[in-house]
């Protein structure tokens, strides 16, 4: 990533954002520490919530426990076809 002076850094993002089997936990993390720990908070600077960041991530590797499926792949499957079901329907009542 090359810089002009007096220009910001642009991230570039790599990699196929769009496949869900690495997004999913990337975006499951991120609502469990939001939801847990920063909504929670009224931080006085940068300096402070990154200091929580860092205190709930040290907490939550101490006391790991690692994510468990509740449903069973036939109800994922039915709650897929019931999703489909209502989408088709919406385009054909949006095309009338």
């Amino acid at each position: 990533m090359s810089r002009l002076p007096g220009k910001r850094a642009r991230p570039v993002l790599r990699g196929d954002r769009c496949s869900n089997a690495t997004v999913l936990p990337d975006e499951i993390w991120f609502g469990i520490i939001t939801r847990q720990s920063i909504r929670r908070g009224r931080y006085s600077s940068v300096h402070v919530l990154i200091k929580q960041i860092l205190g709930y991530i040290n907490s939550w590797n101490t006391n790991a426990k690692p994510f468990t499926w509740t449903a069973t792949a036939d109800e994922i499957l039915a709650k897929v076809r019931l999703v489909q079901t209502r989408v088709k329907k919406l385009v054909n009542d949006n095309s009338k």
